[in-house]
């Protein structure tokens, strides 16, 4: 019993994800449409990013990249306003997850050398929310655009102009935020000078790129997760136990949670009944439960309005962390630091999330309709 109680305190995402997922499974049998269910590309990419992330910090990127950012930013609230930037813009074209992957970990090391530990929550709230704003911005920003950018038939122009009010109001959001952040001068430690191993860094950036290649459909999937695998064998199998498996275990609990779900006929029924009308708040308000991505899928076939769809599985990417399955992995990431407080994280990630959902939603149902 106190196993359990340990393990869910540890891991209480998955767990939930799991009862979730069990419970669908008992009203709709496992057969062979679960195979179908499982969205492959997305978990190979993000093992395969973890383990490059985890080869550029072995190799001292991160180490280096902080001493840069501690020596030239100047002020704690000038990181988290280049932490922020660099989310809301690099989440644009190579999606969400990845700008979270990449950019997490070394704003907890920043910070961490920075010792200003109160802001470190904030700055990666609000990097989480950049991450899933910004990638609203193009087609290939998260997998939902993909989607409904194929299955509409929209042009770029379209996309844009539909998404465009959206993001630039984020990004001032984003901006005024910031502003909360004190504006201390930074404290970087008197450390030795970081040493990076131009070898190691090579083969790590090599395989990040081949990641990138694979997310924007350049390579097969299963070439990053492969390389990525052969890569830590050969170099340092330690690396192998740096990926988050609990974090691919929630995915794969979501994705049966959501693959039964639309084959319930009640539940078809009951959103056919809704939708009507409501073609952005629905898709926004059914965000919060099962997440954007499949949230777009399961509507799709609910509405004609596709840049309705649109803007409402990616506002609704705001809200609470299963909304969208990138803020997952902040949640993840911060939760193993040391001294993680994740009680006052999900209070700070709701407050920020749940108020700019609130602003987005009135905005585009009051003011654009």
């Amino acid at each position: 019993m106190k196993k359990a109680a340990a393990f869910f305190r540890a891991q209480p995402v998955l767990v939930i994800a799991f009862a979730a997922a069990a419970v669908t499974m008992f009203i709709v049998p496992p057969d062979a449409q679960y195979l179908g269910y499982c969205n492959f590309n997305v978990l190979a990419e993000l093992f395969a990013l973890m383990i490059a992330v985890a080869g550029l910090k072995s190799a001292g990127i991160f180490e280096k990249l902080t001493s840069v950012l501690l020596k030239r930013a100047g002020s704690v609230r000038r990181l988290t306003q280049v932490f922020t930037v660099l989310c809301f813009f690099t989440s644009m074209l190579v999606t969400n997850d990845v700008a979270l992957i990449t950019f997490v970990p070394l704003t907890l090391l920043t910070f961490s050398a920075a010792a200003d530990s109160r802001s470190t929550i904030f700055t990666v709230v609000l990097e989480t929310a950049a991450a899933n704003l910004g990638s609203m911005m193009t087609p290939i920003g998260n997998p939902q655009n993909l989607y409904i950018y194929d299955e509409y038939g929209l042009t770029a122009g379209q996309f844009l102009l539909t998404m465009l009010p959206a993001g630039i109001i984020s990004l001032v959001c984003l901006m005024l935020l910031t502003l909360l952040v004190p504006g201390v001068p930074c404290k970087p430690r008197d450390d030795a000078p970081v040493k990076i191993s131009g070898k190691l860094a090579a083969v790590w950036g090599i395989l990040f790129a081949v990641c990138v290649a694979a997310v924007f459909k350049l390579l097969p999937f299963w070439v990053c997760a492969a390389a990525a695998f052969l890569a830590a064998l050969v170099i340092d199998r330690r690396l192998l136990l740096k990926a988050d498996y609990a974090l691919l275990a929630t995915f794969v609990c979501f994705f049966v949670f959501v693959g039964n779900i639309a084959r319930i006929d009640t539940i078809h029924t009951f959103i056919a009944g809704i939708m009507e009308g409501r073609e952005i708040l629905v898709p926004a308000l059914l965000s919060q439960v099962i997440s954007n991505v499949p949230a777009a899928v399961m509507l799709r076939g609910f509405t004609a309005n596709g840049t309705a769809l649109l803007i409402g599985v990616n506002i609704g990417g705001l809200g609470t962390p299963i909304a969208s399955m990138a803020s997952l992995i902040s949640l993840q990431l911060y939760r193993k630091t040391d001294g993680a407080q994740t009680g006052k994280y999900m209070a700070v990630f709701s407050a920020v999330n749940f108020g700019m959902l609130a602003l987005l939603l009135a905005v585009h149902l009051v003011w654009l309709q």
